[in-house]
Protein backbone atom coordinates (compact mmCIF):
# COMPACT_ATOMS: atom_id res chain seq x y z
CA UNK A 1 0.00 0.00 0.00
CA UNK A 2 2.82 2.37 0.88
CA UNK A 3 4.48 1.58 -2.44
CA UNK A 4 1.28 2.45 -4.24
CA UNK A 5 1.05 5.79 -2.45
CA UNK A 6 4.72 6.45 -3.21
CA UNK A 7 4.13 5.72 -6.90
CA UNK A 8 1.13 8.05 -7.00
CA UNK A 9 3.21 10.74 -5.32
CA UNK A 10 6.02 10.44 -7.87
CA UNK A 11 3.54 10.62 -10.77
CA UNK A 12 1.88 13.68 -9.23
CA UNK A 13 5.22 15.46 -8.78
CA UNK A 14 6.20 14.70 -12.39
CA UNK A 15 2.87 16.08 -13.65
CA UNK A 16 3.34 19.29 -11.67
CA UNK A 17 6.89 19.73 -12.99
CA UNK A 18 5.77 19.20 -16.60
CA UNK A 19 2.88 21.64 -16.18
CA UNK A 20 5.22 24.29 -14.78
CA UNK A 21 7.63 23.81 -17.69
CA UNK A 22 4.77 24.16 -20.14
CA UNK A 23 3.68 27.42 -18.53
CA UNK A 24 7.25 28.76 -18.61
CA UNK A 25 7.55 27.88 -22.30
CA UNK A 26 4.23 29.58 -23.04
CA UNK A 27 5.39 32.69 -21.19
CA UNK A 28 8.67 32.72 -23.10
CA UNK A 29 6.83 32.28 -26.41
CA UNK A 30 4.42 35.10 -25.53
CA UNK A 31 7.33 37.43 -24.73
CA UNK A 32 9.09 36.50 -27.98
CA UNK A 33 5.92 37.14 -30.01
CA UNK A 34 5.45 40.49 -28.23
CA UNK A 35 9.02 41.52 -29.11
CA UNK A 36 8.50 40.57 -32.76
CA UNK A 37 5.20 42.50 -32.89
CA UNK A 38 6.83 45.59 -31.35
CA UNK A 39 9.68 45.44 -33.87
CA UNK A 40 7.21 45.10 -36.77
CA UNK A 41 5.10 48.03 -35.51
CA UNK A 42 8.22 50.20 -35.16
CA UNK A 43 9.32 49.29 -38.69
CA UNK A 44 5.89 50.21 -40.09
CA UNK A 45 5.97 53.55 -38.24
CA UNK A 46 9.43 54.37 -39.64
CA UNK A 47 8.33 53.42 -43.17
CA UNK A 48 5.22 55.62 -42.87
CA UNK A 49 7.34 58.54 -41.65
CA UNK A 50 9.80 58.13 -44.52
CA UNK A 51 6.93 57.96 -47.02
CA UNK A 52 5.39 61.13 -45.59
CA UNK A 53 8.74 62.96 -45.87
CA UNK A 54 9.14 61.73 -49.43
CA UNK A 55 5.63 62.87 -50.37
CA UNK A 56 6.30 66.30 -48.86
CA UNK A 57 9.43 66.68 -50.95
CA UNK A 58 7.61 65.57 -54.11
CA UNK A 59 4.78 67.97 -53.34
CA UNK A 60 6.87 71.10 -52.86
CA UNK A 61 10.56 71.27 -52.07
CA UNK A 62 11.40 68.28 -54.25
CA UNK A 63 10.13 70.02 -57.39
CA UNK A 64 12.58 71.47 -59.88
CA UNK A 65 12.43 75.26 -59.83
CA UNK A 66 12.49 77.33 -63.03
CA UNK A 67 15.49 79.65 -63.42
CA UNK A 68 13.78 82.06 -65.79
CA UNK A 69 14.55 85.69 -64.93
CA UNK A 70 11.43 86.95 -66.70
CA UNK A 71 9.46 89.51 -64.68
CA UNK A 72 5.62 89.54 -64.79
CA UNK A 73 4.03 92.53 -66.50
CA UNK A 74 2.98 95.30 -64.15
CA UNK A 75 5.43 94.36 -61.41
CA UNK A 76 7.08 97.50 -60.04
CA UNK A 77 10.58 97.76 -58.60
CA UNK A 78 10.75 98.50 -54.88
CA UNK A 79 11.78 102.09 -54.20
CA UNK A 80 13.72 101.53 -50.99
CA UNK A 81 14.24 97.80 -50.46
CA UNK A 82 16.05 96.66 -47.33
CA UNK A 83 18.30 94.56 -49.59
CA UNK A 84 19.23 96.45 -52.80
CA UNK A 85 19.98 94.67 -56.06
CA UNK A 86 23.53 93.31 -56.00
CA UNK A 87 23.68 93.10 -52.19
CA UNK A 88 24.03 89.93 -50.12
CA UNK A 89 21.63 88.44 -47.54
CA UNK A 90 21.21 85.22 -45.58
CA UNK A 91 18.20 83.04 -46.42
CA UNK A 92 16.07 82.18 -43.39
CA UNK A 93 13.45 80.05 -45.16
CA UNK A 94 13.46 76.52 -46.56
CA UNK A 95 11.20 76.55 -49.63
CA UNK A 96 13.70 74.25 -51.32
CA UNK A 97 16.32 71.81 -50.02
CA UNK A 98 19.61 73.53 -49.18
CA UNK A 99 18.05 76.97 -49.10
CA UNK A 100 18.01 77.81 -45.39
CA UNK A 101 21.35 79.22 -44.25
CA UNK A 102 22.59 79.87 -47.79
CA UNK A 103 23.95 83.28 -48.80
CA UNK A 104 21.84 84.98 -51.45
CA UNK A 105 22.68 87.60 -54.03
CA UNK A 106 19.76 89.94 -54.67
CA UNK A 107 18.79 89.97 -58.36
CA UNK A 108 15.56 91.96 -58.07
CA UNK A 109 13.34 93.63 -55.44
CA UNK A 110 9.66 94.44 -56.07
CA UNK A 111 6.63 95.86 -54.26
CA UNK A 112 3.58 93.57 -54.48
CA UNK A 113 1.23 91.25 -52.61
CA UNK A 114 2.57 87.74 -52.09
CA UNK A 115 0.23 84.77 -51.71
CA UNK A 116 0.55 81.33 -50.21
CA UNK A 117 -1.44 78.95 -52.43
CA UNK A 118 -2.45 75.29 -52.68
CA UNK A 119 -2.99 73.82 -56.13
CA UNK A 120 -3.26 70.66 -58.22
CA UNK A 121 -0.46 70.50 -60.83
CA UNK A 122 -1.66 70.42 -64.44
CA UNK A 123 0.79 67.54 -64.97
CA UNK A 124 -1.01 65.40 -62.38
CA UNK A 125 0.38 64.02 -59.16
CA UNK A 126 -0.04 65.08 -55.55
CA UNK A 127 -1.66 68.36 -54.62
CA UNK A 128 0.88 71.03 -53.64
CA UNK A 129 -0.04 72.53 -50.29
CA UNK A 130 0.98 75.97 -48.96
CA UNK A 131 3.32 76.94 -51.79
CA UNK A 132 5.32 80.12 -51.20
CA UNK A 133 5.06 82.38 -53.13
CA UNK A 134 2.83 83.43 -56.02
CA UNK A 135 2.51 87.21 -56.43
CA UNK A 136 -0.40 89.45 -57.51
CA UNK A 137 0.92 89.80 -61.07
CA UNK A 138 1.12 85.99 -61.49
CA UNK A 139 -2.58 85.35 -60.92
CA UNK A 140 -4.94 85.36 -63.89
CA UNK A 141 -7.22 88.42 -64.10
CA UNK A 142 -6.27 89.50 -60.56
CA UNK A 143 -5.53 93.10 -61.58
CA UNK A 144 -5.32 95.22 -58.43
CA UNK A 145 -8.01 93.25 -56.64
CA UNK A 146 -6.97 92.18 -53.16
CA UNK A 147 -7.47 88.42 -52.90
CA UNK A 148 -8.45 86.74 -49.64
CA UNK A 149 -7.99 83.26 -48.12
CA UNK A 150 -10.41 80.84 -49.73
CA UNK A 151 -10.54 82.65 -53.09
CA UNK A 152 -10.17 80.32 -56.08
CA UNK A 153 -7.77 81.49 -58.77
CA UNK A 154 -5.75 80.34 -61.78
CA UNK A 155 -1.95 80.60 -61.59
CA UNK A 156 -0.06 82.14 -64.50
CA UNK A 157 3.41 81.70 -62.98
CA UNK A 158 5.60 78.83 -64.16
CA UNK A 159 8.05 78.56 -61.26
CA UNK A 160 7.65 74.78 -61.37
CA UNK A 161 6.34 72.13 -63.75
CA UNK A 162 2.57 71.86 -63.66
CA UNK A 163 2.07 75.27 -62.05
CA UNK A 164 1.07 77.44 -65.02
CA UNK A 165 -2.67 77.18 -65.64
CA UNK A 166 -3.30 75.29 -62.40
CA UNK A 167 -6.40 76.03 -60.33
CA UNK A 168 -5.43 77.20 -56.86
CA UNK A 169 -6.89 78.32 -53.54
CA UNK A 170 -5.48 81.31 -51.69
CA UNK A 171 -4.24 80.26 -48.23
CA UNK A 172 -2.92 83.65 -47.07
CA UNK A 173 -1.81 87.05 -48.37
CA UNK A 174 0.93 89.53 -47.43
CA UNK A 175 1.77 92.98 -48.79
CA UNK A 176 5.57 93.04 -48.90
CA UNK A 177 8.75 93.41 -50.90
CA UNK A 178 9.58 90.20 -52.76
CA UNK A 179 13.06 89.33 -53.94
CA UNK A 180 14.43 87.31 -56.81
CA UNK A 181 17.72 85.74 -55.72
CA UNK A 182 20.71 83.62 -56.73
CA UNK A 183 22.23 81.26 -54.16
CA UNK A 184 24.42 78.19 -53.76
CA UNK A 185 22.54 75.44 -51.83
CA UNK A 186 24.00 74.44 -48.46
CA UNK A 187 23.64 70.83 -49.66
CA UNK A 188 26.10 71.51 -52.48
CA UNK A 189 25.60 71.62 -56.24
CA UNK A 190 25.37 74.41 -58.77
CA UNK A 191 24.12 77.95 -58.14
CA UNK A 192 20.34 78.34 -58.23
CA UNK A 193 19.56 81.28 -60.50
CA UNK A 194 16.62 83.68 -60.32
CA UNK A 195 14.69 81.93 -57.55
CA UNK A 196 11.19 83.43 -57.23
CA UNK A 197 10.32 84.50 -54.59
CA UNK A 198 11.47 85.21 -51.04
CA UNK A 199 9.90 87.92 -48.91
CA UNK A 200 11.79 90.54 -46.91
CA UNK A 201 11.21 88.76 -43.58
CA UNK A 202 12.69 85.57 -45.04
CA UNK A 203 16.08 87.25 -45.37
CA UNK A 204 18.53 88.57 -42.80
CA UNK A 205 21.73 90.66 -43.01
CA UNK A 206 25.04 88.90 -43.63
CA UNK A 207 27.07 88.93 -40.41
Amino acid sequence: MNLKKLGYGIVLVLMLVLAACGQNNDGANDKEEEKQQTAEDQKKTEESSEMADSNMEEGHSGMEHSESGEIPKGLEKAQNPKYPVGSKAMIETDHMKGMKGAEATIVGAFDTTAYVVSYDPTTGGKRVENHKWVIQQEIKDAGDKELKPGDQVVIEADHMKGMKGAKAVIDSAEKTVVYMIDYVPTTGGKTVKNHKWVTEDELSPVK
